[in-house]
């Protein structure tokens, strides 16, 4: 534990110099209006923001990014507050009763507030990393080539419930299209170009840089191009800073937010955006009050911040120990940080412990940023929400196809992007998620490499990855998640609930 403070604070001294505190406030800053403008999602904002950091040493890189990542989700609870439009998916809570405050006069308090819970539930967020991180790590130290296919497969199958839980078996084609792309180009034991149809392009593979931004950037300005609507701020803002005697009177449904959030946002493809809900659920369970929820009650709005920012520092848990993301954003910053030679799972706590408490320094900085930002900047940044979003999409694709292509100068990069934007619109039209198709592409790789790898262990036997005590595991989690999801147990389910109901009813007309 103390070598644990001890990486800590020399990381924090490490990023320590005017240059990278200068990337952390302007990186934190793009980050909240990015999140404060409708449709501009914080996946959206990470993917954009690895193309400009490709060029960077890995840690500053990476520090930008998880900027952007905190940035965002908090920067999503303005427009919430402000237009009863949540930036983000994961401030669709905070409109709850950020909005009524904000038609009662109370649009700056309201914000202050959201401020203050965001701040407090990323800090937990942040110590329960440092916790974790390692535990997790050490335990999956005991994972070979057999265990790492079915995490693979879990992280795939997982992904349905990413953005679908209503209909999760969208998700899942998703994440094995995903897949099924990945295994474009040369595999990785023996160098058989695969699925390249005699194209030299397509003989190293799929660029996950191109494709991310095509499937996040360019089908959200064809998205935009398909539903316009502009929206304009016209509320006041008066005080910021919310009283101490406020915070200290929901310090509970702090500290409770802040665990639930960042132990939701560590079960892979949950999200922050059920963390939100979850924490504002159980506020509203234990409070006082709730007849005053959804009406703009102060303890709803803090737990819902609270819950989302600690979502946050949880979805890096499993990016960092097991290779697999919490949640969409983190997905792309597990992208970008294979993109920049950083090998997250569960050797990382092996061959560079150090780096997961620089990742915790990082967001200890963005945490910092964001507070700061957050309360001396407001009536400044609102104005950024009265910029039609019709001006923002040429810059917007600008930076995609810039982006693409600055990576190796070819045009086939740009041509991957403009490709993967069309197929990103048509399942969002469609109603298909498209981040469990990148995560596919991304876990693609490693299922593949270890499923060659373990039948070569194993010299072609089966066995081995259905005997193994993890494996077995994995595959029970597998089977609950596949199970659970579909239509047929939700109906098992009820009918279970009623018969049991009616016995209960029964015995209690019969005593």
């Amino acid at each position: 534990m103390f070598e644990g403070l001890n990486h800590f604070i020399d990381g924090l001294i490490d990023f320590m110099t005017v240059r990278t505190l200068f990337d952390v406030l302007w990186s934190t800053q793009l980050g909240i209006i990015v999140g404060m403008l409708p449709g501009l999602t914080a996946t959206m904002g990470v993917a954009l923001m690895t193309t400009l950091t490709f060029s960077m040493p890995p840690e500053n890189a990476i520090l930008i990014l998880i900027c952007m990542y905190i940035g965002a989700i908090y920067g999503g609870g303005r427009s919430a507050i402000l237009l009863n439009i949540p930036g983000t998916p994961a401030n669709a809570a905070t409109a709850m009763d950020g909005h009524p405050l904000a038609m009662q006069g109370e649009a700056g308090r309201a914000i202050g507030i959201s401020t203050t819970g965001s701040f407090l539930g990323s800090i937990i967020g942040m110590v329960m990393l440092a916790f974790f991180t390692p535990l997790l790590g050490n335990f999956a130290l005991n994972f070979q080539s057999f265990e790492f296919f079915w995490l693979a497969v879990f992280g795939i199958v997982i992904s349905g419930n990413l953005t679908a839980p209503k209909d999760p078996i969208k998700g899942w084609i998703s994440g094995f299209l995903g897949l099924f792309i990945a295994l474009i180009g040369m595999e990785g034991i023996h160098g058989f170009v695969r699925f390249s149809f005699g194209n030299t392009n397509l003989s190293g593979g799929i660029n996950l840089i191109p494709a991310m931004v095509g499937a996040f950037g360019f089908a959200e300005i064809l998205s935009m191009m398909k539903h316009q609507d502009v929206n304009v701020v016209k509320t006041k803002i008066e005080r910021i800073i919310p009283r101490f005697k406020t915070i200290f009177q929901y310090r509970k449904t702090i500290v409770r937010s802040g665990m639930i959030g960042t132990l939701i946002g560590a079960i892979p493809g949950v999200g922050e955006d059920i963390a939100a809900w979850v924490s504002y659920d159980f506020a509203k369970r234990g409070s006082k009050t709730p007849g005053e929820f959804g009406n703009g009650s102060v303890e709803g709005l803090i737990s819902s911040e609270t819950g989302n920012n600690a979502a946050v520092a949880g979805a890096v848990i499993p990016v960092l120990s097991l290779g697999i993301p919490g949640s969409a954003p983190a997905a792309v910053l597990l992208a970008a940080m294979f993109i920049h030679g950083v090998r997250p799972g569960p050797m990382i706590m092996i061959e560079s412990p150090d780096f997961v408490y620089k990742v915790v320094a990082m967001v200890f900085l963005a945490t910092c940023a964001m507070f700061i930002l957050g309360l001396s900047m407001v009536k400044y940044v609102v104005k950024v929400l009265q910029v039609p979003r019709t001006r923002l999409m040429p810059i917007i694709f600008t930076l995609c196809v810039v982006g693409s292509f600055a990576i190796q100068s070819r045009i086939f990069d740009v041509r991957v992007m403009v490709f993967f934007g069309i197929l990103g619109f048509l399942m969002l039209e469609m109603e298909y998620p498209v981040a469990p198709m990148i995560l596919g592409l991304i876990l693609g790789t490693m299922l593949d490499t270890n499923f060659r790898r373990a039948l070569v262990i194993a010299e072609g036997e089966i066995l081995p990855f259905i005997s193994r005590p993890i494996c077995i595991v994995l595959i029970v989690f597998i089977v609950v998640t596949l199970v659970s999801k579909t239509g047929w147990f939700q109906v098992g389910l009820k009918k279970m609930k009623m018969i049991s109901k009616n016995v209960l009813n029964r015995r209690s007309s019969d005593e």
